[in-house]
């Protein structure tokens, strides 16, 4: 147990730091090859901040164990929306100024709804997860027409003043190819830190997924989002996590599905998906606003959010001890 928990930290923080120089280094390789500071943060950037997520799906299904890729995929979502939003308009209000971002919103909730539908029977299936990744593909389709024609917006700005257009091409494709060995080994210790210390405290794997290693692999997202407030880059931080989200609602569900066709907790439907689109609804109206209202998450949205967070986990708790 204690050598499960010291495993599942370690490779938190190793997971953490490895997906930040990931994005930085898959951003400079892109750079080099001529595509724009705003593609790159529409794609690029989006892919690497789920890389977690994925990788973790990709090892949790190959060891038979997609209830942490599943809990992993919509409890990271919950809580890049509700953790990690909420906690920075806590400290600042976060306004939403950028045309490009606000047409990813409905993009995010067509996502969420179309995922959660083909969740809705309990089964993920091969077909499934085709249909998922066929989404993502157009998806990613529709991004970069909006990287090609949304240059004069805001988040391009934002996005062009964090990518190191002075690395070489070497250098970045090195530091690459190491973030994501070390990506490739963490996740692998962190999914089995997390399936020993469910078996020891006699919890399922969709809580642990839900809960720590959703939390987890929501570092990095944490981590980027504490940039862009200090850089006043407001709408980069809201846009890497409807990125992030728009990748785990498709991408490593898809995975899942793809590698490891399974039945579903029957929980993911009546409380987790819920939770997912409640969420990501209420993002959805926050930021676009109502009324003539600019788009803004303030402080007692973010405050909103996170009692939501808590409420989550603690319902989570509840229910697996009364289960």
């Amino acid at each position: 147990m204690l050598l499960a928990i010291f495993a599942v930290v370690i490779s938190l923080a190793v997971l953490a730091i490895s997906a930040d120089k990931f994005v930085d280094g898959a951003s400079g390789v892109a750079f080099s090859f001529g595509m724009s500071p705003l593609l790159i943060g529409l794609t690029v950037v989006s892919f690497g901040t789920s890389a977690p997520e994925i990788l973790i799906a990709i090892m949790s299904a190959t060891g038979d164990n997609a209830g942490i890729a599943i809990g992993n995929a919509i409890g990271s979502n919950v809580a890049n929306i509700a953790l990690i939003l909420g906690i920075a308009s806590i400290i600042i209000p976060l306004p939403v100024a950028s045309s490009v971002l606000k047409r990813e919103f409905p993009l995010l909730l067509a996502a969420v709804l179309f995922s959660s539908a083909l969740l809705a029977d309990l089964h993920l299936s091969v077909m499934d997860g085709i249909a998922m990744i066929v989404t993502l593909c157009l998806c990613l389709c529709w991004l970069i027409y909006q990287g090609k024609t949304g240059q004069g917006d805001i988040i391009a700005d934002e996005y062009e003043e964090t990518i190191d257009q002075g690395a070489t091409f070497r250098s970045a494709m090195i530091m690459t190819v190491v973030a994501l060995l070390a990506l490739l080994v963490s996740s692998r210790i962190l999914v089995w830190g997390a399936v020993e210390i469910a078996r020891a405290m006699h919890v399922s794997e969709l809580m642990i997924g839900l809960s720590i290693v959703a939390v987890g692999t929501s570092l990095p997202e944490l981590a980027a989002t504490i940039a862009c407030i200090i850089r006043k880059e407001y709408d980069l931080a809201i846009g890497n996590v409807v990125g992030s989200n728009l990748f785990n609602a498709l991408a490593v569900l898809g995975v899942v599905a793809v590698l490891s066709p399974t039945d579903i907790d029957v929980m993911v439907r009546n409380r987790d998906l819920l939770v997912q689109f409640a969420l990501t609804v209420a993002l959805v109206v926050f930021c676009i606003g109502l009324n003539g209202r600019q788009g803004r998450i303030n402080r007692f949205e973010g405050l909103a959010f996170v009692a939501a967070f808590a409420g989550y986990q603690w319902l989570i708790y509840a229910q697996e001890v009364a289960a």
